[in-house]
């Protein structure tokens, strides 16, 4: 059995080495780093496959959330709902524009942002939502447009883990993770469906207004040279990398294919298993079928529920089986963001899956053996075996 990696880039390197080779070659010999031929071309390759205006590529995914944040014309003091259960860069950037974050429950059974929730805590100051779709399933849209538009918010998707997922609304329309809410962003940090070699990322919207000021704020405010008409950062990304995403873009559905089609071999083995508790697709898509493109597996993320977690977590390891626990503390109980405005009852959900998730090895070259000893592993395990 080959050895088994959380995510085998070397893998999927092999099978596009050539031309990555080859266009990396040829940035080398045009020395055209920064803003090239191959940024452009991506950019507009990537607006034809999310069927959106605009995408502005940025240097990485958390420069993408924080530059949507500026464009839109936060201020200080902004109140700006997000998830609990995620990662620290979406409320970190939050915190760097002085803005407040509102750190709110998610759903027990997609580990998205809790709807419920984020309608108790809107209040005057509120001015905008950031739904991360997590783990490469969309949060429900319809309802957080919904609220948006109630209460004139603005909607900023963070979908970091979703690029390629579809969100299928109740009125059967389906529309790509990313472009729903008034402005998207991504990072393509190597481990991501789509990845580069190295940092990178990119907002989406479908404003143009919005889009000009944001492609102004990526480069020093400036659209003009030497020229600065609004407050920017330098956030760019580089050819190298756009050449990368270039040569992966065309594979990114079938990418996404070979993820589901590893998620539903890892939940057919975990079936039946009292103490384990596989992802749940939702989105009127139902279970992981042949069809389902509402899913994309950034992570494959199951709950234990028989306080076996911690040490399944070791036992793996003691098997060269690598996983993860996405997340192991919640954001509301880190140093950088406690708050004293926070109630531990407010969020039972969270406090209750950092004790349980864990999330197995899943990216594009799993096969059936590695997939068949890896749940073997973890089903005798929990059950004592």
């Amino acid at each position: 059995m080959r050895k088994i990696q959380m995510v085998d880039l070397n893998g999927q390197y092999q099978s596009i080495k050539e031309q990555i080779n080859s266009s990396i070659a040829n940035i080398l010999e045009t020395s055209a780093y920064v803003n090239g031929p191959e940024v452009h071309a991506f950019q507009k390759e990537l607006e034809e496959y999310l069927g959106v205006k605009h995408v502005i590529p940025c240097a990485n995914g958390t420069d993408a959330l924080q530059i949507a944040m500026m464009g839109l014309g936060l201020q200080p003091g902004d109140e700006v709902i997000t998830a609990d259960f995620t990662f620290a860069a979406t409320v970190e950037v939050i915190a760097l524009l002085q803005l407040t974050p509102v750190l709110v429950d998610v759903d027990r059974d997609t580990f998205n942002i809790d709807i419920e929730a984020v309608e108790r805590a809107i209040t005057p100051k509120t001015k905008a939502i950031v739904p991360v779709h997590l783990f490469g399933q969309c949060a429900n849209m319809d309802a957080i447009m919904a609220l948006a538009k109630k209460h004139d918010l603005f909607v900023i998707e963070d979908n970091a883990q979703a690029i390629g997922a579809y969100y299928k609304g109740g009125d059967g329309s389906k529309q790509k993770a990313g472009t729903i809410g008034h402005v998207g962003a991504t990072s393509f940090f190597p481990s991501k469906n789509l990845g580069c070699y190295g940092d990178g990322g990119a907002i989406f919207t479908n404003d143009d207004d919005l889009a000009h000021t944001i492609r102004g704020i990526v480069n020093h405010g400036m659209y003009e040279r030497y020229h600065h008409d609004v407050v920017g950062v330098n956030s760019r990304l580089d050819s190298i990398q756009a050449a990368v995403l270039r040569a992966k873009l065309p594979l990114l559905d079938s990418y996404c294919e070979a993820r589901r089609k590893a998620a539903r071999a890892y939940s057919k083995a975990f079936d039946g298993q009292e103490n384990i508790i596989v992802p749940v697709t939702v989105n009127n898509c139902g279970e992981i079928c042949d069809t389902c493109d509402c899913h994309v597996f950034h992570q494959y993320t199951l709950r234990i529920t028989n306080g076996k977690r911690d040490t399944l977590v070791a036992h793996l390891g003691e098997n060269q089986i690598p996983c993860g626990v996405y997340y192991p503390i919640p954001l509301h109980k880190q140093k950088a963001y406690a708050d004293s405005r926070y109630d531990e009852a407010d969020f039972p959900v969270t406090n209750q899956l950092v004790k349980e998730v864990i999330s197995l090895p899943m990216h594009t070259e799993l096969d059936e053996e590695q997939i068949d000893f890896i749940t073997q592993t973890v089903i005798r395990f929990v059950n004592g075996e």
